[in-house]
């Protein structure tokens, strides 16, 4: 135990039921070095930064030293992945150190990532590389400074040790926060073992530490499944709406919570297509861009499947008819949810038939045209109110939009004064400043994830400092900063990402 440094551990998982999880000491690493510590994140948690970068810090983000109050695990889960059935996952490369009440009143987990072997790694290490460490980092802070639900990244330290996958690589460790690790599944693990018990003894700690909303409700376990369902159409929309495809969408890498979690082979489009895929194991498409809201709703079917017998009588049609319902809910909110970002991406308040008619002939234009799905939304703003010579917001000189968008272009503009008062130049940049709210200028693109992670791998780290500041504030753009808001090269693009495991 190390109590140099002080984590103000809370821990409820523990007392929910011993068989969700293995108790499971990290493996120390020979030699540790910082990284880089969130500070803002540490301060939300608690977490004196000064005692969390010391020497005595650094062993524990290793898992060198076990913190006071930490009890750490591995937890058990199972999971569909690429649609095929897997009875038994589990945290086989992460342990569980406790969880903390934050400032915010929320309570959140404190997990290393990388941290050795546990009873779930299923022959692996326990290990991770440097690079995967990095693009999580990377991607999660930038995902939350987007507004979007995700698991955060406390820290990262190199583990001064070697990792052996297709080749030699440096081994890190990443200090990963969400506010549960709880999957679907997890309930699927015990659902697929026929264990009620457990299986509402989890939906009872889901219900109080997420979903308090629900409890004294008539149905509380129904009213779980649709309020799991909206948070989940919620948070599909917001990726679709940023250009995010996730890549690997099994059933074990959505948290009941409805946070992102487990940036593996995930990725932000450069060029827009529907179809747009790269991961590197996701050979049939499965998880790209335009299949992420059905897969979202298909996974949810196990979660309303795993809470059927609390729902109604086990093998009552009436369970299957208020669950299918619950489910099929995610379709309406997933549409009203998309419907209200892509309006805001165009500076609409109000949503209409016209207008979303002009986002899908948009969207198409985009496809036909491969068009960068970023700097095209943000290129758009451009066009609105005064002449945008003086405005310094504008990407104009980064990125010029095509002579095919123009009639397209007036249509809006058009759509826009109707709502607003035709030719009001003052509603345009009413219009312009709502575009500018929402529609990013960086974003953490593949090449510049690959470079930072190139240089580290060298030593380097300057370059991941920087992408991971610049993307703290992805909404205000500056010139000296133009590099970061480019599109690829032709040379520079990344057609396939890796998971790392």
């Amino acid at each position: 135990m190390n109590s140099a440094v002080h984590i103000p551990f809370d821990n409820s998982y523990l007392n929910v039921a011993d068989k969700l999880y293995a108790r499971q000491l990290p493996t120390p690493v020979k030699a540790p070095g910082l990284i880089r510590i969130n500070r803002q994140l540490a301060e939300l948690l608690g977490i004196d930064v000064d005692e969390l970068s010391s020497p005595a810090g650094i062993e524990i983000l290793a898992g060198n030293q076990i913190p006071v109050g930490a009890d750490p695990i591995a937890s058990a889960y199972a999971g569909h992945q690429f649609g095929g059935w897997n009875p038994q996952l589990g945290d086989g490369r992460a342990i569980l150190l406790g969880e903390v009440v934050g400032k915010d009143g929320c309570r959140y987990d404190i997990q290393l990532k990388g941290a050795g072997q546990t009873p779930f790694s299923r022959m692996g290490d326990g290990r991770s590389p440097l690079g995967p460490v990095l693009r999580e980092y990377i991607v999660s802070e930038a995902m939350a400074a987007l507004g979007v639900p995700t698991s955060r990244s406390l820290a990262a330290v190199t583990s001064g040790e070697h990792v052996f996958r297709d080749r030699v690589l440096p081994g890190a460790i990443l200090t990963r926060v969400a506010q549960s690790h709880i999957r679907i599944g997890t309930f699927q693990y015990f659902d697929a073992r026929e264990d009620q018990d457990t299986v509402k003894k989890l939906a009872d700690h889901v219900i109080a530490r997420h979903y308090p909303q629900v409890k004294g409700t008539e149905n509380p376990y129904l009213e779980l499944v649709k309020a799991v369902v909206a948070r989940q159409a919620e948070l599909i929309a917001h990726w679709q709406a940023i250009g995010f495809i996730h890549g690997v969408m099994n059933t074990d890498n959505m948290l009941i919570s409805g946070e992102t979690i487990d940036y593996g082979p995930c990725a932000f489009m450069d060029s827009f297509h529907p179809k747009t895929v790269f991961s590197s194991i996701d050979t049939g498409g499965r998880y790209a861009y335009q299949n992420q809201p059905a897969i979202a709703k298909w996974n949810l079917i196990w979660l309303a499947q795993a809470l059927l017998p609390l729902i109604e009588d086990e093998g009552s049609q009436k369970a299957v008819e208020l669950a299918s319902a619950a489910v099929e809910a995610f379709t309406p909110h997933f549409q009203g949810a998309w419907q209200r970002r892509f309006h805001a991406k165009l500076g609409f308040v109000d949503i209409s038939a016209q207008a979303t008619a002009l986002i899908e002939e948009l969207l198409t234009l985009m496809a036909e045209e491969k068009l960068d799905f970023t700097l095209c939304f943000r290129a758009l703003g451009d066009r609105l109110g005064a002449a945008t010579g003086g405005n310094p917001q504008s990407v104009a000189e980064l990125y010029s939009l095509p002579k095919s968008l123009d009639h397209w272009i007036e249509r809006w503009r058009a759509a826009l004064g109707n709502q607003g008062g035709a030719n009001n130049v003052d509603y345009e940049e009413q219009c312009r400043g709502r575009m500018y709210a929402v529609n990013p200028v960086f974003i953490p693109r593949n090449h510049l994830v690959e470079e930072a992670i190139a240089a580290a791998n060298n030593g380097d780290f300057q370059p991941f400092h920087q992408l991971v500041e610049l993307l703290a504030a992805p909404f205000d753009y500056k010139g000296s900063q133009s590099r970061y808001a480019l599109p690829p090269r032709p040379e520079e693009m990344v057609l396939q990402t890796f998971c790392g495991t």
